[in-house]
């Protein structure tokens, strides 16, 4: 059976049907080869490492941080002021002579100050301070070249905020001023680091002015500026400026004060650095260097620290030392104390040796009592020990004239004649010095005194009795105690050169009391003053009359007797003073102007020689013979004698002459 394409269902007759074809199949593909195993990527494992070492940074930088770290000072303290009192000393021309302690100005705002005052510290300490983060790398690098091609170090790296790390690390004790070990250095950054953080550049700046050392004591900008110039900080000139500047790099070397000359080199280094960073012209910089450098004068002797030490003991006795600043105006005159040190070296070198004395003293003072110079030793770094107001020695024959003091008092004259006969009391047999001759059997009061004869001394005191003579010592002001008996006339007491000079005031200003000061005024910083040197009126404790006639006797002895080597052209008149084997010399003795004691010996009581001549006497000469005076002015004749002094007559004054003279 044949089916026609009509006759299937589905299909129209007019369409042929399709019939398809069996597709071939094709190939299979060829098989691929083994696809080959990629390594793992490196990604992951850097991430994960870089992971690792990041938190073991961390964590040794931790440890780092806390190991360098735990013992740095609170931060918070750099913007509190510890007052520490000052004390600055002045002549009385204002010369500076010492300053104690630390002196602190008041707080300077660095927005009132005049730009080159900034600008002159940052040129020539730290350029880039306002563009670096504490630590200056630029400028480790340079200073670190600079140092190796000079072979040595001639250039820090440190920034401004370094330094202000340096010092308050100093400050607080943390270590000392001359540690320069890898952990110092390691605290002053991580401790710069922070004061970035925590304050502004002008922070920092602020606190840095105001804590910053700059020699003589000062600290702080202000401090400096009134020290150095007299000026608040913000009159200082460009000049002025610059020289404060250039303390930072050491203060004591270039202090105007003590090197002026290096100060000015380190100004005009300080002014070029400001030129080359565009700061200040040429010509500017030209006629600040035009001018001198204008510090204030600072006493430069060696031997003034007796004297301001002194002071500062003295100062308790006139004010409440307080926590403030004190500036301290005395009596010195800066002349006088140079010629002093001058002459006392001129004596060491002369006679230190051949007449074996290790020591010396002097205290030269006016007819007021104002002490105008005071050597207190020879070599003050070896010995602070104040040999003129401190050490108690024996007088000698230095004493002798309140002795015969006492004697005019009661009536004896200098013209009197006395035994000068050897004279026995007891088992004691007192001597005249192997160098007195004697010159018959009495001698004149006048020349008894002025050959200091021991045997016409004992015969006085015999007399007038050991309470008169201590009563007179009393009313010249000599307060040591004195021993009681016939000794007390060869100077067997102790005093001070101090007292026993001013003692001797009192005959110079002719029975006027004398009470030495060497303070005239005190005041603060501010100029307020606290103390006002204000003597009360003298005293008459001497008749005028019997005062002069001592005066005359004492002219003999610097004239003709003991202390004619001292004598000076013009008026003078005094006394020498030599103890038992010769442990002491002494010449207290004055001119029209001034009174001066010499004291000379060892601190050890051992003796000097007798045959190389006194270094006292030398040194009084060669002082006194250079200081100008005028004609001596003695009191009327027609002044009366004061009612508390015994008048020549009486009982006390025949007995005397009687016993004395065998009347």
């Amino acid at each position: 059976m044949k089916l026609n394409p009509e006759d299937r269902l589905g299909v129209s007759s007019h369409e042929p049907v399709k019939i398809k074809a069996k597709k071939k199949k094709s190939p299979p593909p060829p098989p691929r080869p083994p696809r080959q195993k990629k390594g793992p990527s490196l990604w992951p494992w850097i991430l994960r490492w870089t992971c690792i070492l990041l938190i073991w940074a961390v964590f040794l930088g931790g440890l780092f941080v806390l190991w360098f770290g735990y013992d740095l000072p609170d931060i918070a303290k750099l913007q509190q002021t510890e007052r520490r009192p000052s004390i600055t000393i002045l002549a009385k021309n204002g010369t500076k002579l010492a300053t104690y302690g630390d002196l602190h100005g008041q707080m300077v705002d660095i927005k009132k100050l005049p730009p080159y005052v900034i600008q002159a510290l940052l040129d020539i300490e730290d350029r880039r301070f306002y563009s670096h983060f504490g630590v200056d790398p630029i400028g480790l690098l340079r200073a670190f070249w600079m140092n190796y091609r000079a072979g040595h170090v001639v250039q820090g790296g440190s920034t401004i905020t370094q330094q202000l790390a340096k010092n308050f690390l100093q400050a607080e004790k943390l270590y000392d001023v001359n540690d320069r070990s890898l952990r110092r250095k390691i605290q002053e950054a991580l401790l710069a680091l922070w004061l970035e953080h925590k304050f502004t550049k002008d922070q920092i700046l602020t606190i840095y002015l105001n804590r910053v050392y700059l020699g003589s004591g000062t600290f702080g900008l202000a401090a400096a500026s009134q020290h150095y110039f007299a000026k608040k900080p913000q009159d200082l000139s460009l000049y002025e400026a610059a020289v404060i500047a250039g303390l930072l790099k050491a203060p004591s070397k270039y202090s105007p004060s003590n090197n002026p000359q290096l100060a000015d080199q380190r100004a005009a280094q300080v002014l070029d650095n400001m030129v080359k960073e565009g700061h200040i012209s040429d010509g500017a910089r030209d006629a600040a260097l035009a001018l001198a450098s204008s510090a204030e004068e600072t006493f430069k002797g060696s031997a003034i620290r007796y004297f301001t030490d002194w002071i500062v003991d003295l100062l308790e006795t006139k004010v409440e030392v307080m926590d403030r600043d004190l500036i301290v105006t005395t009596t010195l005159d800066p002349q006088l104390q140079t010629l002093a040190e001058t002459k006392l070296a001129q004596v060491l070198e002369e006679k230190e040796e051949t007449s074996k004395f290790s020591q010396m003293s002097l205290v030269s003072m006016d007819y007021e009592g104002a002490i105008r110079a005071l050597l207190g030793g020879v070599n003050y770094k070896k010995s602070q020990f104040n040999r003129a107001t401190q050490a108690l020695r024996q007088a000698g024959s230095a004493f002798k004239f309140v002795l015969y003091l006492a004697a005019l008092e009661a009536g004896v004259r200098p013209t009197d004649h006395i035994s000068d006969l050897p004279i026995r009391i007891g088992s004691w047999k007192p001597r005249n010095n192997s160098k007195y001759k004697m010159r018959g059997e009495t001698s004149s009061l006048q020349d008894a005194l002025a050959y200091s004869s021991n045997t016409v001394s004992v015969r006085l005191a015999q007399q007038l009795g050991l309470s008169r003579i201590v009563q007179t010592a009393r009313r010249l002001g000599m307060m040591a105690p004195l021993p009681d008996d016939l000794t007390i006339v060869l100077g067997t007491g102790e005093t001070t050169l101090l007292e026993l000079t001013a003692a001797y005031a009192v005959i110079a200003r002719q029975g006027l009391s004398v009470t030495p000061y060497a303070i005239l005024k005190i005041t603060d910083l501010d100029g307020n003053i606290l103390y006002v040197h204000e003597g009360s009126p003298p005293q008459r404790v001497v008749n005028p009359y019997i005062a002069r006639a001592l005066i005359q006797m004492l002219q003999a002895v610097m004239a003709y007797g003991t202390g004619k080597r001292a004598a000076i052209d013009g008026f003078c008149a005094g006394k020498t003073g030599t103890t038992q084997k010769d442990r002491d010399a002494w010449l207290i003795g004055f001119t029209s102007n001034y009174i001066t004691g010499v004291w000379a010996g060892n601190d050890d009581n051992t003796s000097m020689n007798p045959d190389a001549g006194s270094p006292s006497a030398r040194l009084w000469h060669l002082y006194m013979s250079e200081i100008p005076q005028s004609a001596p002015v003695f009191y009327s004749e027609e002044a009366e004698p004061p009612a508390e002094i015994p008048s020549s007559s009486g009982g006390l004054i025949d007995g005397l002459i009687d016993s004395l003279f065998g009347r």
